[in-house]
């Protein structure tokens, strides 16, 4: 692992394994209940479960035809600290966009990780991996930390406006886009 200025171990970035699933899971899981208290009903936060959503991405790994790349930052005792998934485009939003666009589809870090530069490494990464001339990313309209994040990685909200709903509560997202590290 590379080292910061302050010391501390950088997080060393590598391609998603399935003995990972489990941590990635939890991972998922905690960031969601961090993140989005508040922002989406409490009830749907607490139903969240490890075991179910590491079940899903258990299907989803196994799947031979996904084109989805999945990236896990491990910190200097191997644990793993955060996770991002992109692949190709699959959300238009209203107004649609560019068909061979990239899409972020995750990029979560463990709470007691976040702000150590977890999902720095991981952005760096899924910006110089992706074969895509742009990436896009939805993002909780009312999530300004997250959106601060993606800005400051040179994202830009572009219009797109899609509502999700969580235990029946409206959840609106907001559609971000960057040209891509190799298109630049």
């Amino acid at each position: 692992m590379d080292a910061t200025a302050a010391g501390q171990a950088r997080p060393f970035v590598r391609e998603m394994t399935e003995s990972d699933i489990d941590a990635v899971a939890a991972v998922r899981v905690g960031a969601w209940r961090h993140a989005y208290a508040g922002l989406m009903p409490q009830s749907y936060l607490d139903g969240l479960s490890v075991a179910a959503y590491a079940e899903q991405r258990r299907a989803a790994f196994a799947d031979p035809a996904g084109a989805v790349t999945n990236l896990v930052a491990d910190g200097p005792d191997g644990a793993v600290l955060g996770w991002a998934a992109f692949g190709p485009a699959t959300t238009t939003g209203p107004e649609g966009t560019a068909p061979d666009e990239g899409e972020l589809y995750a990029l979560y870090a463990r709470p007691d990780a976040m702000g150590t530069g977890v999902g720095r490494a991981l952005m760096t990464e899924v910006l110089r991996r992706a074969p895509y001339p742009a990436v896009r990313l939805w993002v909780i309209e009312g999530n300004a930390r997250a959106r601060r994040f993606y800005e400051r990685a040179g994202f830009r909200p572009d219009g797109g406006v899609l509502v999700e709903y969580a235990d029946g509560s409206p959840v609106p997202e907001l559609r971000y886009r960057r040209a891509a590290a190799a298109a630049r």
